[in-house]
């Protein structure tokens, strides 16, 4: 399977006053706008995946959102906690379920859990890689199952390239 980890787009900075929860923050024009192209990018490179799993946080569900729209996907995203705290891969994986070994799936989350995330797929431990994760980046992972260590970089997508 391939796992897309995509950090949520940009939201701007955190105002208390105007979101008491940071969980409210949504999606600035700026970052909408960058998402649309980074999802058409993965389109135009045939990476749309076939279940999108986000953290039930607004920006996460707006960037997946935009990510569901921009590909023409025919299901809509679904929310699980277990992207929106520290990377729980028995959570992630019964999350995931069991997709076909050429299926895709996206991860939408937040920093720092992404880039933990991806040093326990690719490295085995949260803190055994460094990785500077930017919003709407996406980063491509090939792996038989969500295990420690168990992946291989398959593209790193930042939202500059495109």
């Amino acid at each position: 399977m391939l796992l897309l980890l995509i950090r949520h787009a940009h939201a701007g900075e955190r105002d208390p006053d105007r979101w008491p929860d940071d969980r409210d923050r949504p999606l600035t024009d700026k970052g909408r706008k960058i998402q649309r192209k980074v999802s058409r990018a993965l389109g135009k490179l045939d990476l749309g995946p076939a279940k999108v799993l986000t953290s039930p946080w607004t920006r996460a569900v707006q960037t997946a959102e935009i990510l569901v729209t921009e590909l023409g996907l025919g299901t809509p995203a679904v929310q699980v906690e277990a992207l929106a705290d520290g990377p729980d891969l028995v959570r992630l994986a019964d999350d995931i379920g069991d997709p076909a070994s050429d299926a895709s799936v996206a991860l939408v989350g937040h920093s720092p859990w992404m880039e933990e995330l991806a040093a326990l797929l690719l490295a085995g431990s949260a803190a055994a890689l460094r990785v500077d994760f930017p919003k709407s980046g996406v980063m491509g992972i090939d792996l038989e199952q969500v295990a420690q260590g168990a992946g291989e970089l398959r593209f790193f997508l930042r939202p500059k390239m495109v």
